[in-house]
This record gives C-alpha cells, sequence and structure tokens, in this order.
C-alpha cells in the first residue's frame, strides 16, 4: 500500500526548473516525504534500480531516453512495473496518445500544469494501485503464469480479464500475445483482429497484424495494417521502410510504393528519411517514384546539390539524357564532391558528340585526381 504523506516519489525532467516547480507543489499539497530527481529517463532508471520509489512523475520529451522510453522499461522490469507513473506533456505531442497509451501509463499531466491537476492525478494513481480492480488483478495472475510456464492457467486470466473489459483492445491483443505463444496461431490472429476492431487508434496491435502476416507472407494484409500504424504514431517509421525495402527487393514494387508514399505524406520537411527511402528505391530500380519523391524534394529543398545530382541519376536511368545533363550542370556548380559530376556531363557529351565539351570537363577531372581511371578511359576512346 502506498501511503501519500510517506511515499517516495521520482521527478523526471530535463528542465530544472520543472523539476523545483513539480517538487514546490507536492510540498504545498502535503504529498510525498522524499522527493527524488532525474534529467533524463536512463539517469531515472538507474534511481529505480537504487531506491525504493512509490511513483514517478516524468516527462514526454527528454534527452538521451525519453519519457516513452522510460515507461517501456519500467513495465519490462518485474521489480517496478506495477508502478504507478504519471506522464507530464504538451497538449501538441499527439503521438503521446499511441505510444505511451499502450504500455499503461497511469495519468496524464497536460502543461501548464497546476496544483489541482497534480494533486487529482497522484490520488487517482495511488488509489488504483492500493486498490485495483478484478481485471487488474486477473492480468498481474495471468502474468504470473504466464512467467512460471503455466500457459493454460494464464490465457484463461486473461480470458476473464477481457469479459470484464470487453473494449480493452490491450487486453485482447495481450490475451492473442499468449495464445501465440501456446501455439494457437489462428486464435492469436483473431485476438489481435478483434483487438483493432475495438480499438481504431490502437497502433500496437495493428503492428503485430503487419508483423503477422509479413511472416505467412500476405504482403498485401502486412502493408494495409503498416499503412495503418503510419497514420496513427512515428514509432514505427524504421519499420516501415526496412519493410518496403524488403518488398523492392522480392520484386513487390507496388506494395513497397505504396508503404512509402503513405510514410512520405506524413514527414512533412523531412529530409533525411526521405532521402533514405530515395536512395533504397534508386539502389533497386524504382525509379519512376524516386522521380516523383525528388520533384517533391526539390520544390523544398531547390538548392540541395546532391539531390540535383540524384535527379540526374534517376533521369539517365530512364534515357532522358537531355534532362540528366541539365541536372548534372545544375549540381555541378556547387558539389561537395565534385568528379563523378563532372564524370557523367563528359559521357553525355561525349554520347552527343560533343568532344570539346566533354574534354572540358574530363581535364577539370584529371586536375582534382590526375589517377582518375574512369576519365582516362573516356579520353583514350576520343
Amino acid at each position: 500500500m502506498i501511503d501519500l504523506e510517506n511515499m517516495t516519489i521520482l521527478i523526471v525532467d530535463d528542465m530544472k526548473s520543472m523539476r523545483s516547480i513539480i517538487k514546490k507543489t507536492l510540498r504545498n499539497l502535503g504529498l510525498g516525504r522524499q522527493i527524488l530527481f532525474a534529467e533524463h529517463g536512463r539517469a531515472g532508471m538507474q534511481i529505480l534500480e537504487d531506491k525504493m520509489v512509490d511513483l514517478a512523475i516524468v516527462d514526454w520529451k527528454m534527452p538521451v531516453m525519453n519519457g516513452a522510453q522510460m515507461l517501456d522499461a519500467i513495465r519490462n522490469d518485474a521489480r517496478f512495473r506495477d508502478m504507478p507513473v504519471l506522464m507530464v506533456t504538451a497538449e501538441s505531442e499527439r503521438d503521446i496518445v499511441y505510444d505511451v497509451a499502450e504500455i499503461e501509463v497511469d495519468g496524464y499531466l497536460i502543461k501548464p500544469l497546476t496544483p489541482a491537476m497534480l494533486d487529482d492525478k497522484i490520488r487517482q494513481a495511488v488509489e488504483r494501485f492500493n486498490h485495483p480492480d478484478e481485471a487488474t488483478l486477473l492480468v498481474r495472475k495471468a502474468r504470473e503464469m504466464e512467467e512460471a510456464g503455466k500457459m493454460d492457467m494464464a490465457i484463461r486470466c486473461q480470458e476473464r480479464a477481457v469479459m470484464m473489459r470487453p473494449k480493452a483492445s490491450r487486453l485482447k491483443r495481450n490475451l492473442g500475445l499468449l495464445y501465440g505463444k501456446a501455439g494457437k496461431v489462428s486464435t492469436m490472429e483473431t485476438c489481435y483482429l478483434e483487438a483493432a476492431e475495438v480499438n481504431p487508434m490502437d497502433a500496437v496491435t495493428r503492428h503485430l497484424l503487419s508483423k503477422f502476416y509479413w511472416q505467412r507472407k500476405d504482403w498485401a494484409l502486412s502493408v494495409r495494417y503498416a499503412c495503418e500504424v503510419l497514420a496513427l504514431t512515428n514509432r514505427y517509421n524504421d519499420h516501415a521502410i526496412n519493410e518496403g525495402k524488403q518488398l523492392l527487393a522480392m520484386k513487390q514494387n507496388d506494395l513497397a510504393v505504396t508503404l512509402f508514399a503513405r510514410l512520405i505524406a506524413k514527414l512533412e520537411k523531412h529530409l533525411q528519411l526521405k532521402e533514405e527511402i530515395l536512395d533504397i528505391c534508386m539502389a533497386h530500380g524504382e525509379n519512376r517514384f524516386a522521380k516523383s519523391l525528388l520533384k517533391k524534394l526539390l520544390k523544398e529543398f531547390p538548392s540541395n546539390h546532391e539531390l540535383l545530382f540524384k535527379a540526374g541519376l534517376i533521369y539517365e536511368a530512364l534515357g532522358d539524357e537531355d534532362q540528366a545533363l541539365e541536372y548534372f550542370l545544375a549540381a555541378d556548380k556547387n558539389m561537395v564532391h565534385p568528379v563523378k559530376c563532372k564524370l557523367k556531363i563528359a559521357r553525355i557529351f561525349y554520347v552527343k558528340n560533343k568532344v570539346i565539351q566533354a574534354d572540358d570537363f574530363l581535364s577539370a577531372v584529371l586536375r582534382l585526381d590526375p589517377e582518375n581511371q574512369e576519365a582516362l578511359e573516356l579520353r583514350r576512346s576520343f
């Protein structure tokens, strides 16, 4: 049982001023005897290793380890997985609804914090911990049975919990996970599908469905659920990129493009990820989608000479040498590594029988790299 006046509270926030405000508010409310501090999640986890903590107040955005990552680490450690955790966030941080809610946060504190809000959320969290409802007790029992290797008993406890909370997609999903561990894959799939139907905002279940259909080599269904995940959260962006890459390697280009297009639609001005997708498409010969992506990127970043060079490569691969030359010439003005661009220009001029222009660019290459074998070979062919 947690005692409101004598409990130990851990405040995890990278802003010293916020830590001080929360501590002062707790003192004024008469909540907690010992207050501990950490400036990021990793430091917070170290405190949990060394101290007995009754409740944690964790900020969503922090360096090193953010609030969602810390919460995930807490819930996956048997020593303190049932500890109440309150997440502090700004209303604009939309992803917290999907990234954190599915890891069993005990409450949200929306900035700016007020004493009434802090008092109310802490008392609610402690009350639920001290007097858990029957469904929560059954979930904990199911977890204990699973850890003891008693899968049949774990499934029965989880089924009873689901009956008490039929609209809780997390409980239905966890029942599916238990069935999967018991080797009952068909029932696992049914549980996942029911959980997804119950909660259209459940990104975790949809991610599991995407992985499940991927393992069954049902690429279309896997992509369908991966796209639904991307509409809900940024948490699985890297997974989507990797899946798209594998689809291209398997010649499932249409599905890969569907996945990449859905991801790009939500990235806004995120050059790094978009360029990663561009490079993947170019490496696998998906030049038509790469071409459309490049057009959008050049509108956003018109002076990016690396993008101009890649545009030249794509048009060259598509057989449009005139357009390729135009992009190579534009890129050549400020390329960080100009040799490769000048070689491309020289080769196109040579194909067009414009030997003088080709030789000018070859001379420029050889001034930069006198032993460049490609340039020397092309010059010998004049």
